[in-house]
């Protein structure tokens, strides 16, 4: 079986999904800025990491970096999401790929699931499976 996200999305990871997208919408203002990552449930506790637009970093780095992101977010009975917000739209771009690789890498050394999407305002994809979900206009319920 293929790795990600596969239709029908569970209820809780649509609803978390969709706070994170409604989070982000609600919160960044600016067109153009840099990404972040998120590790944690939306709404809850996240451990957030700022990505500068020019940073280079290597994979093991970047590896290290989730690493530690799971263990400040990780809780008992839930296990975290792993979410990239950045400008622009939903296909899948350079940056997805680096984090996707090292959010792998890190929740497999855990023994941890990996659940990780890319939130725009637009909405979320899973960089692994391209399954998507947009809004047109995300309001809070």
């Amino acid at each position: 079986m293929a790795e990600g996200l596969h239709p029908p999305v569970s209820a809780p990871v649509h609803r978390a999904l969709r706070r994170a997208v409604l989070d982000h919408a609600s919160h960044e203002h600016r067109r153009v800025f840099a990404p972040l990552l998120h590790v944690g449930v939306p709404g809850g506790e996240v451990a957030v990491l700022g990505l500068s637009g020019g940073e280079s970093t290597d994979h093991g780095l970047r590896c290290d970096l989730v690493a530690a992101l799971l263990r400040r977010a990780l809780r008992p009975g839930q296990p975290p999401l792993v979410w990239l917000t950045r400008s622009g739209g939903l296909d899948v771009e350079d940056v997805d790929l680096a984090w996707l690789a090292a959010a792998r890498a890190a929740c497999a050394e855990a023994g941890l699931p990996l659940t990780m999407v890319v939130v725009t305002r637009q909405g979320w994809r899973d960089p692994r499976s391209g399954v998507t979900r947009t809004w047109q206009r995300l309001r809070e319920r």
